[in-house]
């Protein structure tokens, strides 16, 4: 349940107060400092929770919503929500927002497209083939495309850690696809998430270029409006389906709106303003297991064997490759 195109930089601005890697307040004497540590990392681990139980909600309305209008109506309800919570921080500010132009704008209008639009339909199509956990654990090989990335196109090079991740990784993928096909899971949603997983780590990278002058909220806002304006053709059909679903499979796309969308990311995008993205986006490692126990607890849906030790070597292998080698005093 993603790492810009120069994660060496940070970028922090007095409009957005840094909210994963801030730097901390001195510590006094006699104190341990983890009050603020602890303030640090929650809006964090609240966008791991989020982005964790997202995963459960979609394949819980998988039987009631198409991906596409699914991704839709999630986006939309987000749009709706984020341009509440924009307005009202503009009025604490005492200011309108400052709309990015230019390169800024495009690079918005991208990673909107290609995270909140396209991503979101590929991850709700394998849905529909995987269980939730394993849905995760596919997606979650994000951080390694983006390493990859990083070092063929940003000049940062493949240190020796960085390789033997890549190798791991994609080993634990090839696991999962070979062996890990249970009553819910199979090769075609394997093939969606991988598809998912290459459109989260665009999206990102681009996301992270944008926010060094784009603010978090309008960014976020911005972005969740470029999203749904491309899948806005298919709003007859989602209408169609809101009015033959459930009514907690429609409260499951609201609370996917509200939560995993306008919430989780307005708290991502102000962490990637202020902190390293290769170190940030380490946390999202916790996603699958959070993923797995909800779906255990809430869908009655394991994993296989298979798909745990093929996730298992995935994810153990983006560990590896973001991982830094030990400084001698």
């Amino acid at each position: 349940m993603l790492w810009g195109m120069a994660q060496s930089s940070q970028v922090t601005t007095p409009s957005d107060a840094p909210v994963a890697a801030a730097t901390l307040p001195p510590v006094e004497p006699g104190r341990t400092g983890r009050g603020p540590a602890l303030r640090a990392a929650l809006p964090v681990l609240t966008v791991l929770l989020l982005w964790a139980s997202a995963f459960i909600a979609i394949r819980f309305v998988a039987g009631a919503y198409a991906p596409v209008p699914l991704a839709l109506g999630r986006i939309l309800v987000g749009t709706v929500a984020l341009a509440v919570i924009l307005a009202v921080v503009s009025r604490r500010r005492g200011a309108r927002p400052s709309l990015p132009r230019g390169r800024s704008l495009g690079l918005v209008v991208g990673y909107g497209v290609a995270w909140f639009a396209a991503y979101t339909v590929a991850l709700n199509a394998a849905e529909h083939h995987l269980d939730a956990g394993t849905a995760a654990m596919v997606v979650n090989v994000a951080p390694l495309l983006v390493a990859l990335t990083g070092g063929l196109l940003l000049g940062e090079g493949f240190p020796r850690r960085l390789l033997v991740g890549l190798l791991v990784g994609f080993a634990g993928v090839a696991l999962i696809a070979a062996g890990g096909r249970g009553v819910h899971a199979d090769g075609t949603g394997i093939a969606l998430g991988l598809v998912a997983a290459v459109l989260y780590a665009g999206g990102v990278l681009l996301q992270k270029v944008a926010l060094r002058t784009v603010d978090a909220v309008t960014g976020t806002f911005l972005g969740c409006l470029a999203g749904t304006v491309v899948l806005l053709p298919w709003l007859p059909e989602l209408l169609h389906q809101v009015a033959a679903a459930p009514l907690g499979s429609t409260l499951a796309v609201v609370y996917l709106g509200v939560g995993p969308t306008a919430v989780a990311f307005i708290l991502w995008a102000r962490a990637l303003r202020a902190s390293d993205a290769g170190r940030l986006t380490t946390t999202t490692l916790a996603v699958p297991a959070i993923t797995v126990l909800l779906s255990w607890g809430l869908l009655g849906e394991v994993p296989t064997a298979w798909a745990i030790a093929g996730g298992a070597l995935a994810l153990g292998g983006v560990a590896v490759s973001r991982t830094r080698p030990r400084r001698r005093a």
